[in-house]
């Protein structure tokens, strides 16, 4: 298009294009998952009767805070091994230091003397197994245990009580299912669901927004935490971990949010909307190739947002384009 009326040039504003960072929003919907290393079931480890419960629904407890009680003949067989193991140990001993008395004093033979040495390494390797048993249930100190005592089941993390099925004077089998739950909900996944094509620009540490419906206005920060390898055949779609601060306990575990990610930001031309003009197939802007000379430029828009249209083919910076008055040209 060539203009040689001065009136209308009048009316024609000419602006260079810029790049500037642009981050890619993709909205989806998600849901609050624990995070596992921070999510504990609590099951009884041996068959037996709760004789005690320590704690309540909702009561924060620490690593190792005894939960409840349990009286079991296979722990009460636990601890009969340990102070056996114990017991064989001690005799080991006393049974080596004999040996090296009467060696020294010519009575005994090398033989006997190595016999007992064997017998003692045998009776510290059984006493160490059956301390470890007891360690796997949370026994700190078997010294200090007494035969027949209760076993004290204690949460294995930090945390809050979050489920409690506890009934002192119940029955558990040893297949019986978790009956409390410790979890440290400061911190939450996110599962989102992507579809594969916005993958792209989604990355390992990218940013992200959360809302929640039962707060409105209320946005809550996260970083996307893992991506996975495996694509949803159904749905086409990719599943999206995101770690996000949960300190004040607003999300709920299993509710539904409303995802926003952002992509990290690149340099995109961005235009104000109003510049955009539109054609039968397609959007297009009057660039300037001389004084007087602009040519229509078909450009490919990526969003629009705020009056800003976001260019990502057709238009390079520098580029000098007419921001206002272009429908005078149609």
């Amino acid at each position: 298009v060539y203009v040689t009326d001065h009136f209308l040039l009048e009316k024609i504003k000419v602006s260079e294009t810029e790049s500037e960072p642009y981050s890619k929003k993709v909205i989806t919907s998600g849901m609050v998952r624990p995070i596992p290393t921070r999510y504990a079931y609590v099951a009884p480890p041996f068959a037996g009767r709760v004789t005690k419960s320590y704690v309540r629904i909702g009561q924060p407890v620490h690593q190792g805070t005894p939960l409840f009680e349990i009286s079991s003949p296979d722990f009460t067989s636990a601890q009969k091994e340990y102070f056996q193991a114990l017991s064989s140990r001690e005799l080991a001993k006393k049974d080596l230091k004999r040996k090296e008395d009467l060696i020294r004093n010519g009575v005994s033979s090398q033989r006997e003397l190595e016999e007992a040495q064997n017998a003692l390494l045998i009776a510290d390797k059984e006493f160490e197994n059956a301390s470890a048993a007891l360690r796997v249930y949370q026994v700190d100190n078997p010294a200090e245990m007494i035969l027949g005592q209760p076993m004290i089941v204690r949460s294995p993390i930090p945390g809050e009580v979050i489920k409690d099925n506890i009934v002192t004077g119940q029955y558990l089998k040893d297949d019986t299912e978790p009956i409390a739950i410790v979890a440290d909900l400061s911190k939450v996944w996110i599962a989102a669901q992507v579809k594969e094509k916005d993958i792209r620009f989604i990355n390992e540490g990218s940013s992200l927004d959360i809302e929640i419906s039962a707060l409105p206005g209320t946005v809550i920060k996260g970083n996307v935490y893992h991506v996975e390898e495996e694509v949803d055949e159904e749905t086409r779609s990719i599943q999206v971990l995101s770690v996000c601060d949960n300190l004040n306990g607003h999300l709920k575990l299993g509710m539904y949010t409303t995802v926003h990610f952002l992509s990290v930001p690149v340099g995109q031309i961005q235009i104000p909307e109003k510049t955009l003009l539109q054609g039968e197939k397609d959007s297009y802007v009057f660039v300037q190739i001389a004084p007087l000379v602009f040519v229509r430029t078909s450009v490919t828009v990526e969003t629009t947002e705020n009056g800003i249209a976001v260019i990502s083919e057709g238009l390079r910076p520098g580029d000098k384009i007419i921001s206002e008055g272009g429908y005078y040209l149609k």
